[in-house]
C-alpha cells in the first residue's frame, strides 16, 4: 500500500508537469459513486440566517456590514455563473425568503437559466420552507404554514418537490419535525447538526449518528424517516477546507511554476479527514458539508478548490470524491439495503458542552413569542374570513402577514436569540402584516374606551375560528361604570365589571407614551366581561351602551346594567379560609397570609370520579405573606395579588443590583409523579420526560435544573395513579418538573451578560420614555387544572385549541339610538352541525387560483383518551353546506403533491431488530367523491385541495 501511494504521487506530479504548459487546466469533476471505495459526498451549501445579527433585508443587500460582512444577494449572483462553468458542480439552497427576494429581481433570461440548473439537478432546493424554522419555540401550525409557503412557490416556478429536510442549525430537534415536517411532507431524509454532546459521543462510538427516526407513537412506522446527525456537531467543512475569500485554509496550489505547491499535502489532509469521519459512520458513504454561514459570496473560490480536490483526490485513488447533494447521498445510503438503529422521542434538550444547556431560549423574548402566537391564531382566522369574503386579487390580502409569520419562525427569530434591532424588525413586519389584513376592523383597546355616557354605543362582532360552537367569557376595557350588553336581538346579556389594577393603568400610560409619543387623555377603569355564544366558523354580534341611553329605548330593562362584583382586601390580619370561584373549580386562599392553599374540582366529585384527596383538595405551598383583593361576581371571581413591588405582571425585572434574573413560577402539589412529566412537541404530541435521564445514553448530570428543561408550546403535566396536574400556556416557554409533585415554568428573562454564542449582546429588553428606561414588562397567562387520572386530556386538547384560536373581536362606534345589523350572526357550516370534539380545522384558505386549501387535524394520540382517541369523521357537505364540491384532491402536508404520489415514491428503510415488513398504521380511508366524508385516525392530519363550483355564500 505504501508503494502504491508513492506511485500515485509521482504520477500526479508527472501529469501536472505535462499539463503546465497548457494555458487552461481541465479538472475532471465528473466522478460519480464508486462501489467498494470510501465515497466522500461534497455538498456545497450556504447557511443564510433569515435575520440574526442583522435583519433579513440587511443580510440580503449586504448593508450594516460593521456587524457582519454578509450579503445573500452576492451569494446567489455569483453562484449561477459558477455552476454554468462546469456542469458537474452542484449546490443546494434552503431559505426561500431570500431566494424569492432574488428571484423577483431577475430577468426572464436569467430565470430560464436557473430553471435549467434546477431541472438538471445542479441547483437543488433543500428543506424548501421560507426559513429554517426553529423546533422548540414554534407551533406546529406555523411550521406547516411556512413550509407550505415555500414548497408551493418552488412547485409553481420550477415544478420540483424538495426531498430532504435540512435543519442544520436549530438548537435541538423535535418529534413533530421528524414525523410531520418529514414523513407527512414526503421527505426521504432529515439532516441536522446540533445534538447533545454526550449523545453525540456515544453515537459516534457506536456508529449510530444515522438512524431511522420514528417521531410519533400514534402514527407508527409511517412516521419514520431516515435521519442523520453530522459528524462534528456543526455544518461546516472539515478543518482546513474553507475556501471563502480571506478564509485562512490553504488553497489547493497546483501550479508548479509558483511557490507553495501543495497538492500532495492537500490530498493527504483530505484523505485523513475522510477516514477519520468514516471510522464513526456506517457504510462507505460520508457527507462533507462544504459551506457555512453566508458563504459563496464569491462562489468561484469554493468551486475552484473543490474542482482541484476532486481531480487530485481521485487520481490518488485512496478515496473517491464527488460533487453531491443530500438527495444523492440519501439514495446511496438507501441502496445499501442495510438496517438502521431506531430513534424515538426527540433531541431535547441540547448542550454543546458541559454546563452549557441551550434551554434559556425556550423563554427568551417572551413579548415576541407572545406576539408571534397571537398573530398565528389571527392569521388562521383571517384566512377563513378571506375565503368567506372572497380573496381580493388586487390586494391587500393576508399574504403580507403570511410572509412575516413565516420569517418569524426562523431559529433566530421566535427563539429570541437575535440582536435587539433584529427582534424589533420581526415585530415590525408582523405589525405591518396584521394591519394589511382587510378582514376585520380589529382595534386595540382604545376602540372600546369611548365615553358611552355621551350617547355613543359600541357594536362588537365576536368571531369563532373553531369548528365547533363555543361559549366563553369576553373581556374588554371600558371607561364607564354604568354600561349594559345586549345581543343582536336586543336581549340583555348578564355582564360584570371588574376594576383594572392601578399598576396596569400606569404601565399602559408609560407604554403608550413610548410607542405613540403621548400619554392617553383617558384611561379605562374596568374590565367589562360577558358570556358570548358563537357558532362554529362564524360570528355573533353584541352592543355595549350606557345604561342611560339604554333606558330611553328599553325602559323595561333599565335595571339590567353590568354588575360590579363585591370586593374586599385581606391584609394578613384575618384568619380562616377564603373560597374563590362560583363554578365547579374553586381555589382556597388563607386569609392570614394570602397563600393559595387548596384546589377543589367539584365536577369530578359530582361525576363520581376519584377525588384527588379524601377532602377533594391539593396542597399548594407558596412562601411569604401575600396581601390580596377578592372580587366576587356572577360570571367569575377574581383575585388580585401584589407579590412584591415589581410583580403584578412579570416585569419590569430589576437589575439595579447588577444581577440578571430569570423569573420562574412553581406550582407544588403532593402528586407522586416519580420523576416523570410530560411536555408537548410543538403543540402536538406529548412526550414522556424523566428527570435526570435520557433513553439513548447514560446522562452525566452536571446541570440538574437547566438539563431538565424542555420546550413547552401547549402545556406540561404530571400524574400519579390517581390524579393529573396540567398547566397550559399562551406562548412558547421552558418548563420542567424539578421535584416530584411540582411543575415550574420560566416566564421571563433579563440578563446583563452575553453567553458567548455569537449574538455578542446581553438579553436586556427595555422600554424608554425620554430619559427614563425600564425593563420590558410582560403580561401573560398560564392555565392550571387538576383532574382525575385519564380525564385531563380533554381539557388540555379542547381548551388548548381555544387558547390558540381565541375569539376575534371587531369594534365600531354607533351614535344611533339602536343598531341594526345587516347580518347579525353567521356560520359557514350547517347550523345543526359541528366538528367532532377531537377534530380541528387548522387551515381553511383560498389559494391564488381560486381553489381552497383545507387541513383537518385529529387532536388526540392513541390511548390518550378513552372516548376521543378513536377514528373521527368529518362531513364536508355539512362543513360547506352552501357549496358544491366539484373535486377534492388529497395532498402531502405542504400541498405540493398528491398524497398517493408522495407515498408511492418515498424511500423505505429497514430498522434493526424488526421485521422487514412495516406494520400497517391506522389511517383514514380515501374520501368518497359522493359521500364526501373524511376519516381521521388519532394524530392524523389530512390536507386537501378543494375545487368549488362558485363563490361561497357571503
Amino acid at each position: 500500500m505504501a508503494d502504491f501511494r508513492v506511485f500515485s504521487v509521482v504520477l500526479t506530479v508527472c501529469i501536472v508537469c505535462v499539463l503546465v504548459e497548457c494555458k487552461y487546466m481541465v479538472y475532471n469533476t465528473s466522478q460519480g459513486i464508486v462501489p467498494g471505495k470510501l465515497n466522500v459526498h461534497m455538498v456545497p451549501h450556504t447557511h443564510d440566517d433569515v435575520g440574526w445579527l442583522k435583519t433579513i433585508d440587511q443580510y440580503y443587500v449586504g448593508s450594516n456590514n460593521s456587524i457582519q460582512a454578509a450579503c445573500v444577494q452576492n451569494v446567489l449572483d455569483s453562484l449561477i455563473p459558477a455552476l454554468l462553468a462546469d456542469k458537474n458542480r452542484k449546490f443546494i439552497y434552503v431559505e426561500q425568503a431570500f431566494f424569492q427576494r432574488w428571484w423577483r429581481d431577475q430577468s426572464e433570461a436569467m430565470k430560464k437559466t436557473v430553471v435549467t440548473l434546477v431541472s438538471s439537478g445542479q441547483l437543488e432546493f433543500i428543506n424548501g420552507g421560507m426559513c429554517m424554522h426553529d423546533e422548540a419555540a414554534t407551533h406546529y401550525i406555523d411550521m406547516i404554514d411556512q413550509t407550505t409557503l415555500g414548497h408551493r412557490f418552488i412547485k409553481e416556478e420550477f415544478n420540483v418537490i424538495p426531498r430532504i429536510g435540512w435543519q442544520i442549525d436549530p438548537f435541538g430537534h423535535s418529534a413533530v419535525q421528524a414525523y410531520l415536517l418529514g414523513a407527512e411532507v414526503g421527505f426521504d431524509a432529515l439532516y441536522f447538526a446540533r445534538i447533545d454532546y454526550q449523545d453525540r459521543a456515544k453515537r459516534r462510538d457506536e456508529k449510530k449518528l444515522e438512524v431511522v427516526w420514528q417521531g410519533s407513537k400514534s402514527r407508527g412506522s409511517s412516521s419514520q424517516i431516515f435521519a442523520g446527525a453530522f459528524y462534528e456537531g456543526y455544518y461546516e467543512p472539515p478543518a482546513g477546507f474553507y475556501f471563502e475569500v480571506n478564509d485562512d485554509s490553504p488553497v489547493v496550489q497546483d501550479d508548479i511554476n509558483l511557490f507553495d505547491y501543495n497538492v500532495e499535502e492537500r490530498v493527504d489532509a483530505f484523505v485523513a479527514a475522510a477516514f477519520s469521519q468514516a471510522n464513526v459512520t456506517r457504510s462507505n458513504h460520508i457527507m462533507w458539508t462544504m459551506g457555512t454561514d453566508f458563504k459563496y459570496q464569491y462562489a468561484e473560490t469554493w468551486f475552484r478548490n473543490m474542482d482541484k480536490l476532486i481531480h487530485y483526490v481521485n487520481q490518488d485513488g485512496r478515496v473517491n470524491a464527488l460533487y453531491s447533494t443530500p438527495s444523492i447521498y440519501t439514495d446511496a445510503k438507501n441502496a445499501l439495503n442495510e438496517s438502521w438503529p431506531l430513534k424515538s422521542d426527540d433531541y431535547f434538550p441540547y448542550a454543546d458542552r458541559i454546563n452549557a444547556y441551550w434551554t434559556g431560549y425556550f423563554t427568551s423574548r417572551p413579548a415576541l413569542k407572545g406576539y408571534v402566537r397571537t398573530m398565528s391564531g389571527y392569521y388562521l382566522a383571517a384566512r377563513q374570513l378571506e375565503l368567506f369574503k372572497g380573496r381580493n386579487k388586487s390586494g391587500p390580502t393576508t399574504d403580507t402577514l403570511a410572509d412575516a409569520l413565516a420569517i418569524a419562525q426562523h431559529h433566530d427569530a421566535v427563539t429570541g436569540t437575535e440582536k435587539q434591532h433584529v427582534a424589533d424588525d420581526y415585530a415590525k413586519r408582523l405589525s405591518i402584516g396584521y394591519q394589511e389584513c382587510p378582514l376585520l376592523n380589529i382595534s386595540y383597546c382604545p376602540a372600546t374606551e369611548v365615553d358611552l355616557s355621551l350617547g355613543k354605543k359600541i357594536a362588537l362582532v365576536v368571531y369563532n375560528s373553531l369548528g365547533w360552537k363555543r361559549t366563553s367569557v369576553v373581556r374588554i376595557p371600558v371607561i364607564n361604570e354604568k354600561v349594559t350588553v345586549t345581543d343582536s336581538t336586543g336581549k340583555v346579556i348578564l355582564s360584570q365589571l371588574t376594576p383594572i389594577v392601578n399598576a396596569s393603568i400606569a404601565k399602559r400610560k408609560f407604554y403608550a407614551t413610548a410607542y405613540i409619543g403621548e400619554s392617553p387623555s383617558a384611561s379605562p377603569r374596568y374590565w367589562l366581561a360577558f358570556t358570548a355564544v358563537v357558532p362554529p366558523l362564524g360570528f355573533s354580534t353584541y352592543v355595549i351602551a350606557s345604561v342611560f341611553i339604554y333606558i330611553l329605548s328599553h325602559v323595561a330593562y333599565a335595571a339590567s346594567a353590568s354588575i360590579k362584583p363585591m370586593s374586599y382586601t385581606l391584609n394578613g390580619s384575618q384568619n380562616g379560609a377564603i373560597q374563590i370561584g362560583p363554578g365547579n373549580l374553586k381555589l382556597i386562599y388563607s386569609a392570614n397570609d394570602g397563600k393559595l392553599t387548596q384546589y377543589i374540582n367539584n365536577r369530578s366529585l359530582a361525576s363520581g370520579a376519584y377525588v384527588f384527596r379524601p377532602n377533594g383538595t391539593f396542597a399548594i405551598q407558596p412562601e411569604g405573606k401575600i396581601p390580596l383583593t377578592v372580587f366576587r361576581g356572577p360570571l367569575f371571581d377574581e383575585v388580585h395579588q401584589m407579590i412584591n413591588s415589581w410583580i403584578y405582571q412579570v416585569g419590569p425585572i430589576p437589575i439595579d443590583d447588577g444581577v440578571g434574573k430569570e423569573i420562574v413560577t412553581q406550582i407544588k402539589s403532593n402528586i407522586g409523579n416519580n420523576k416523570i412529566f410530560y411536555t408537548d412537541s410543538n403543540g402536538r404530541d406529548f412526550l414522556e420526560r424523566i428527570r435526570d435521564y435520557r433513553a439513548d445514553w447514560d446522562l452525566q448530570v452536571n446541570q440538574p435544573i437547566a438539563g431538565n428543561y424542555y420546550p413547552i408550546n401547549l402545556g406540561i403535566y404530571i400524574k400519579d395513579k390517581n390524579t393529573e396536574l396540567s398547566v397550559l400556556v399562551d406562548r412558547s416557554v421552558g418548563g420542567s418538573s424539578i421535584a416530584d409533585g411540582e411543575v415550574e415554568i420560566m416566564l421571563h428573562r433579563r440578563l446583563i451578560h452575553d453567553d458567548g454564542r455569537g449574538v455578542d449582546e446581553a438579553l436586556n429588553e427595555t422600554v424608554c420614555v425620554l430619559d427614563t428606561c425600564s425593563g420590558l414588562t410582560i403580561q401573560g397567562k398560564y392555565y392550571l387544572r387538576f383532574d382525575p387520572l385519564g380525564e385531563g386530556s380533554k381539557w388540555r386538547r379542547s381548551f388548548g385549541q381555544e387558547i390558540y384560536s381565541p375569539f376575534l373581536l371587531a369594534f365600531t362606534e354607533q351614535d344611533d339610538k339602536w343598531t341594526n345589523f345587516q347580518v347579525p350572526t353567521f356560520s359557514a357550516m350547517d347550523p345543526s352541525y359541528s366538528l367532532p370534539d377531537n377534530v380541528a380545522i387548522i387551515t381553511l384558505q383560498e389559494l391564488e387560483d381560486g381553489t381552497v386549501l383545507l387541513r383537518l387535524a385529529h387532536l388526540y394520540e392513541v390511548g390518550e383518551d378513552k372516548d376521543l382517541s378513536v377514528m373521527a369523521t368529518v362531513e364536508l357537505k355539512r362543513v360547506f353546506p352552501n357549496k358544491k364540491i366539484n373535486t377534492i384532491k388529497e395532498t402531502s402536508l405542504s400541498a405540493n403533491q398528491e398524497r398517493e404520489e408522495m407515498e408511492n415514491k418515498r424511500l423505505s428503510w429497514k430498522v434493526e431488530g424488526s421485521n422487514t415488513k412495516q406494520d400497517t398504521d391506522l389511517r383514514g380511508g380515501p374520501v368518497d367523491p359522493v359521500k364526501l366524508v373524511v376519516e381521521l385516525a388519532p394524530m392524523e392530519i389530512r390536507t386537501f385541495i378543494i375545487n368549488f363550483n362558485s363563490n361561497l355564500v357571503k
